[in-house]
């Protein structure tokens, strides 16, 4: 009897590729570029090629002769609890549903201390897009027959303390790559409702993006004033 044949997984290498997958290599490159490992020309050629790929080994042949290439990617485990004196008592921002639904998501400014309350409704916080001005970032929910969701980008920490009455309080551990990358730590209770924090995968914040290019923009003008 003939055995059935089964498809053997895709090499990693053949996987198709993500735009989060593009980001990365990108955001590799710049650095390259700030520390002058690769020239203004190369950079751009390099560049080029990325938005091109199609698979993950296509993107990965960009950054081959780089040292982020080789090295261990390095998390950075934050504290499961803020610095004391460093978040405020009273709220910067109140996310209220009762027997409704409130949201805040876009560019927005994300302050240090946000309350959350969900009575018979839904609340949606998105940090995706959110402007960081502080390093950490407090949000305090209460479900109660409701729901509070909580989205942030993948390269920022994230913590959770909470529980559930007949309800459910789920929030997925996340530690950034960055020693000062914000921490988004969400604390609650739900009550015959639900709280849940997870990342948005793809979406990384907007403020370390800036200094990576901040950092591109003074070595193009070191180059040009010589």
């Amino acid at each position: 009897m003939d055995l059935q044949k089964q498809t053997a997984p895709a090499p990693a290498a053949e996987l198709r590729a993500s735009d989060a997958d593009r980001d990365r290599i990108a955001d590799i490159l710049r650095e390259a570029l700030a520390e002058g490992r690769l020239t203004a020309d190369e950079h751009a050629e390099r560049v080029e090629g990325v938005l091109g790929a199609k698979t993950v080994g296509e993107l990965e042949a960009f950054i081959r002769d780089l040292p982020a290439a080789h090295a261990r990617r390095v998390t950075v485990s934050a504290p499961s609890r803020p610095t004391a004196g460093a978040i405020p008592v009273d709220p910067d921002d109140n996310v209220v549903a009762v027997f409704s639904s409130a949201v805040r998501k876009g560019r927005w400014r994300a302050g240090r201390r946000i309350h959350a309350y969900a009575i018979f409704g839904s609340v949606e916080i998105d940090l995706s897009e959110a402007l960081f001005e502080y390093q950490q970032v407090v949000i305090k929910a209460i479900s109660v027959f409701g729901s509070v969701e909580v989205r942030v980008p993948e390269n920022v920490s994230l913590r959770g303390t909470g529980g559930g009455v007949l309800g459910s309080f789920e929030v997925d551990t996340l530690d950034a790559a960055e020693p000062d990358a914000p921490v988004v730590y969400l604390d609650g209770w739900a009550v015959l409702g639900s709280i849940e924090g997870r990342p948005r995968r793809g979406r990384l914040v907007a403020d370390i993006l800036d200094r990576v290019h901040r950092k591109v923009d003074r070595t193009l003008h070191r180059h040009l004033e010589r």
